[in-house]
């Protein structure tokens, strides 16, 4: 059977295109916490392969000869929230089958008792106890999906651990290594029916490291690429690789969902005598979004986050006052993969970029009654002066209602323009766009085929801080600075003021400006 690219669960590589699991962390690190008997932690945003990793980990140890190593998966538990026996339950049982069939151990199968001899409180550190002790080689235990556990139960489990640590290894797991989506430090646990809080950091405060898995490299998404031009002859033009870098920036779903997208469901990638180009790769990256493939729905969620706003809301608006940001909260984002923190914080790559507008104004776009074909001159390129003015008016009439709505409402004047445009341009075109906290702008450029040709079009979208003057000194600037950078004469700058005490006649205007002889249109409101 042909391989092909993997979007869901662990990779195997008879049947996925990969890259050796082994390579994506520092092993030698790893083997050095684990020589020197560490409880340490690996994580990093769903779908990037912390399954796969683990997986291989586990094969590599129990290769070795040195250690006996058990891969067990904790979600089992979630189900069972603040109802510890259940949790503590679920999980031995998952561990019990797990030793029995990576192992051929049913050591665990058989200490089921533990749980009614101890209780809840005690018996995955008894079971644990017991199996180290009958082990002939110091065990290591790697626990994915930790922080996939609610409550009551995951202090239980942390606890345990804790309170067997200093016995091992020849009384208990020599290594634990934590995996989930966050590190532990971020782990919010409430106790009991005081709900006191505590953190995931002093409930396992024997954590040595912590280490996160990261992004695939470009020279990586190109190896992947190239292992199916390998098996089916199907040639990566290095346009498209350079499609796929920019807009993934190597999240490794995004990574393979773009090319199984490309190669496999797209019509002109199933014929591999077809080149893949960088027009089919767009192409792949708008039915993605229009899908809302499960990934990228699970941002919808995420962004309902009170951490995740603080962190998105200011960098959808451009917003200037990083003081305001909780460093935790920062952090927390990024460990989500949501966004990048070098240097200017953005969202994390341009396909996020998209689908987080997106997201937010879904149900606008779908209340918004307007019809492309309004918008189109005689040869089929948009009308940006008709469709501005439009705007305008509704911008006018209905921002009050519309921004109130919006769950991020930092960045409502800016989240309404982009749902009127995606109703307008979906289906015939596509927006690209960057903003970023300090930017004090959102950029969008308006890509529109028509006939054999494409219209490219700017919009520097501003919030008027200060005098118009200023605002329209600094936005002119940036507009043409944008415009050529995406090669086009073709620009326009909005300015939302949010002055609630100016009447709408003061806020609404058009006209014409110039910046170094380029001609710019300037749309108040």
């Amino acid at each position: 059977m042909p391989r092909f690219f993997n979007t869901a669960g662990p990779v195997n590589a008879q049947d996925h295109y990969c890259l050796p699991p082994l390579h994506r962390f520092d092993l030698d690190d790893i083997l050095r916490l684990i020589e020197q008997k560490k409880y340490f932690v690996l994580h990093a945003p769903r779908q990037t392969g912390k399954t796969s990793s683990l997986l291989a980990l586990q094969a590599h140890l129990n290769a070795s000869d040195q250690y006996r190593c058990l891969y067990c998966n904790v979600e089992v538990a979630q189900s069972a929230r603040e109802h510890v026996e259940r949790g503590i339950k679920a999980i031995l049982g998952e561990m019990a089958d797990r030793a029995r069939t990576a192992l051929d151990d049913d050591f665990l199968m058989r200490e089921h008792v533990s749980l009614l001899q101890f209780g809840a409180d005690k018996a995955l550190n008894f079971a644990l106890t017991r199996w180290a002790e009958a082990s002939p080689l110091p065990l290591i235990v790697l626990m994915d999906k930790i922080d996939s556990l609610v409550g009551d139960t995951l202090i239980a489990v942390l606890r345990q651990l804790r309170a067997g640590y200093d016995q091992r290894p020849a009384h208990f797991p020599q290594s634990v290594l934590l995996c989930g989506v966050r590190d532990v430090r971020d782990y919010r646990l409430r106790t009991d029916e005081g709900k006191a809080v505590i953190t995931g950091g002093s409930a396992f405060n024997i954590k040595a490291e912590s280490l996160r898995l990261g992004n695939f490299s470009r020279d990586d998404l190109t190896a992947l690429y190239h292992q199916h031009t390998e098996e089916t002859g199907q040639i990566f033009e290095e346009t498209a690789i350079e499609t796929a870098w920019q807009l993934t920036q190597g999240q490794p779903w995004l990574v393979n969902a773009l090319a199984y997208e490309t190669c496999f469901r797209l019509p002109t990638g199933r014929d591999r005598s077809q080149s893949v180009t960088a027009a089919m790769m767009q192409e792949a990256k708008e039915r993605l979004i229009a899908r809302r493939e499960t990934h990228l729905d699970q941002l919808s969620d995420k962004l309902k986050e009170p951490r995740v706003h603080g962190v998105i809301a200011p960098i959808l608006a451009g917003d200037t006052a990083p003081e305001k940001l909780l460093e935790d909260d920062v952090q927390y984002v990024y460990d989500l993969g949501l966004i990048t923190i070098q240097g200017q914080l953005r969202i994390a790559n341009p396909i996020y970029q998209e689908v987080i507008p997106r997201v937010l104004t879904y149900t606008t776009q779908l209340t918004i009654s307007q019809e492309p074909a309004w918008y189109l001159a005689a040869d089929g390129r948009l009308d940006m002066e008709k469709l501005l003015a439009a705007f305008q008016q509704f911008f006018r009439e209905h921002s009050e209602h519309w921004v109130e709505r919006f769950e991020y409402k930092e960045a409502g004047p800016q989240l309404l323009l982009q749902a009127f445009l995606q109703r307008i341009i979906n289906g015939g075109g596509r927006i690209e766009r960057e903003y970023g906290l300090g930017r004090r702008r959102t950029d969008l450029l308006i890509i529109w085929p028509h006939g054999d040709q494409t219209q490219r079009v700017v919009m520097e979208l501003k919030l008027q801080y200060g005098t118009l003057e200023q605002t329209l000194q600094d936005g002119l600037e940036q507009t043409w600075q944008y415009m050529d950078r995406c090669g086009t004469a073709d620009g326009h700058l909005i300015i939302f003021n949010r002055q609630s005490d100016l009447a709408w006649d003061a806020k609404i205007f058009h006209r014409a400006a110039q910046f170094d002889g380029h001609p710019i249109a300037i749309w108040g409101m």
